[in-house]
């Protein structure tokens, strides 16, 4: 086990794919940080290997609010002791500022956009380690918000927590309950 992991995502919303990773990674460290990417709307960039990630459509939710999502989330899996932090995947040259440097990334690779993470990552010293996924991709970001976009069944593909929160947005917030009306 070592002392300190790291997880890093959009969790825009956390679901229930991102529990399992944050799990996985959990079992293998004593202390887990938990790395929110495209923190803010500057550090939001495009990124050839995963063209719509920069989206507005795609960031919904503040980093306040994906904050508040996963600490409940971690919390509900008893995994109270997370510490969120921000973390610009796409400004490497800050990755310092923001992350200690013995921490070990753990990583699921499910596209060109997990390799291009591991590589970036490595290239800046970082320990990575990628973590088994057996049974692939089972749910998406994209797959969650279309679902809330739509009304569809989205609360099976998330924490009872997230959706709690979810279901609490104010309206007017892009997914809030009143924008589908």
């Amino acid at each position: 086990m070592v002392p300190r992991g790291m997880i890093h995502g959009r969790f825009q919303p956390i679901h229930l794919g991102h529990l399992a990773y944050l799990e996985a990674a959990a079992a293998q460290c004593g202390e887990l940080y938990v790395g929110i990417t495209n923190p803010d709307q500057r550090a939001t960039r495009p990124e050839p290997e995963d063209p719509m990630r920069h989206l507005p459509a795609s960031n919904p939710f503040t980093y306040t609010e994906r904050m508040l999502m996963i600490t409940a989330a971690a919390a509900e899996v008893g995994r109270g002791g997370v510490r969120v932090i921000p973390f610009p995947i796409s400004e490497p040259e800050l990755w310092d500022d923001y992350v200690p440097r013995d921490v070990v990334h753990y990583i699921r690779v499910f596209s060109s956009w997990g390799s291009a993470k591991v590589d970036r990552l490595t290239a800046r010293g970082y320990r990575v380690e990628v973590l088994a996924a057996p049974h692939g991709k089972q749910v998406s970001g994209e797959d969650v918000r279309a679902l809330i976009r739509s009304g569809g069944p989205w609360r099976a593909l998330v924490s009872p927590a997230v959706a709690r929160f979810i279901d609490n947005l104010p309206a007017g917030h892009a997914l809030g309950p009143r924008s589908l009306t």
